[in-house]
């Protein structure tokens, strides 16, 4: 699965990154949140959570414009709410979609032909449960882990987006859509499968424009691309469990735990445990 991530880019550094065409994420857009994100969505964000706005890249013909499809960068609530939902709280329990099931299951079947999007992200948190530590309670100790990619570039989530119309809203009020995302989660990659058992779909920059093409719909083709594989290209390593609560923010969450602080956790390259 895929809880929580580091958006700690600049829409500016996006725009220019992925060759951006239509920067949106100026516009007045819905949020589920009844507090002020914090940080404001547009801006990096070390502890990217479900219910939040983050930046997503997706290709689509303006709104009312004649143009073709733009390659767009837009905050999308993270939680997808399926267009036939009743309430948005459904959201909550669709911020993943499993890549083996997603063409068929009705909540992501229809967003998976035609509204595929990249979310881009440093990295992502996951919890490792020690197979020999417990914590105060007496359950198995969780240690979180920040993974991402090894080379130091930008990680890009295979995601899917989905619009829901709130008729109680007039047609003009920026709050009569909710548009949000799903990211598509796979099987993990040896090695890192010793942290958790499910891994974010990582798309390669040339599988980009394949993914994002709103005219690719053969489910067949889509189908070959949720099957990407490519292990190898992530490094992982142990952090503060400060990134538990999603109160907590900024770029300490990334510093690495020293070593004399890791208590039950497995090596993911090694599988050798420390400080046992």
């Amino acid at each position: 699965m895929c809880g929580r991530y580091a958006a700690t880019a600049d829409p500016g550094d996006l725009v220019e990154e992925f060759e951006i065409d239509a920067d949106v994420t100026g516009e007045t857009t819905r949020s589920l949140l009844k507090s002020p994100q914090d940080p404001p969505p547009a801006t990096p964000d070390h502890n990217m959570a479900p219910t939040k706005q983050a930046p997503v890249i997706l290709t689509r013909a303006p709104k009312d414009e004649p143009t073709g499809p733009l390659r767009q960068l837009r905050l999308l609530t993270w939680g997808l709410v399926p267009s036939w939902a009743k309430e948005t709280r459904v959201g909550l329990r669709m911020t993943n979609a499993r890549a083996e099931s997603v063409l068929e299951k009705s909540s992501f079947a229809r967003a998976a032909a035609v509204r595929r999007c990249l979310v881009p992200a440093a990295g992502w948190y996951e919890w490792q449960v020690s197979p020999v530590a417990t914590d105060a309670k007496g359950k198995p100790r969780k240690q979180p882990f920040f993974i991402h990619r090894g080379d130091g570039d930008l990680l890009t989530f295979a995601g899917l987006y989905e619009f829901w119309r709130d008729r109680t809203v007039a047609d003009d009020d920026p709050a009569a859509w909710l548009v949000s995302f799903t990211i598509i989660t796979t099987a993990a990659d040896p090695g890192m499968d010793r942290i958790h058992d499910r891994q974010p779909l990582v798309l390669e920059r040339g599988d980009h424009e394949r993914w994002l093409d709103p005219d690719l719909t053969d489910p067949q083709a889509v189908a070959g691309m949720l099957r990407f594989q490519q292990p190898g290209r992530f490094a992982a390593y142990p952090i503060s469990t400060a990134v538990n609560a999603t109160r907590n923010n900024g770029p300490g969450l990334l510093q690495p735990l020293p070593q004399d602080e890791l208590v039950g956790v497995v090596d993911p390259e090694t599988g050798e445990i420390h400080g046992d």
